[in-house]
């Protein structure tokens, strides 16, 4: 019994020991460090998210130099905006959208912008028109597509015998793009 005596008091005084040595010699560097592996967390965080706004903001800038026109006068509220007839067209070729008619339409004022609408007639498969579709949604410009409609007449399927004429669907789309006219500060005196 004397030397189980022994060992229990010795475990009993390594314990303490141990404990004891953790305490002081140690003290509190762990709760330091998990405080500041919690902060480092929390900038982590806040970090990612500056990077996302950041991201954000430049997309936000690009919209705004595509669709903000400094005035009436400016190239981008004209009725037709050349260069987004060619990026339009440079779409449908991309898509093998056959262009049948485009015609530009006087632009509109519509609250705080203008609308430049654009009615035009395509010839393409609907799969085609889906990829179209989304490209435009991409762009820069701000797009709004007002009417879309598709001839499928049950006598453009008595006209055609060949398969592959009835892939492709001749398409009404009336599309109009957004110009936001930057507004005159007033002077207060």
């Amino acid at each position: 019994m004397n030397r189980n005596s022994l060992l229990f008091g010795l475990t009993v005084f390594l314990t303490l020991t141990f404990w004891i040595s953790i305490k002081f010699a140690i003290g509190n560097k762990p709760l330091s460090l998990r405080q500041l592996e919690l902060k480092q967390t929390e900038l982590n965080e806040q970090y990612i998210s500056a990077k996302i706004l950041a991201e954000k903001l430049d997309q936000v800038y690009t919209l705004f130099s595509e669709n903000l026109a400094l005035s009436v006068a400016d190239s981008l509220a004209e009725d037709s905006s050349l260069p987004f007839l060619k990026s339009l067209t440079d779409m449908m070729t991309k898509n093998d959208i056959i262009i049948k008619q485009i015609r530009p339409r006087p632009r509109e004022k519509v609250g705080n912008y203008y609308s430049s609408p654009y009615e035009m007639t395509v010839k393409c498969s609907f799969e085609n028109l889906g990829k179209f579709l989304a490209e435009m949604e991409k762009s820069p410009r701000l797009i709004a597509i007002n009417e879309l409609s598709i001839k499928n007449g049950i006598e453009r399927i008595k006209n055609r015998v060949e398969e592959n004429e009835l892939m492709k669907q001749e398409i009404d789309l009336h599309i109009s793009t957004l110009t936001l006219i930057k507004s005159k500060v007033k002077n207060i005196s």
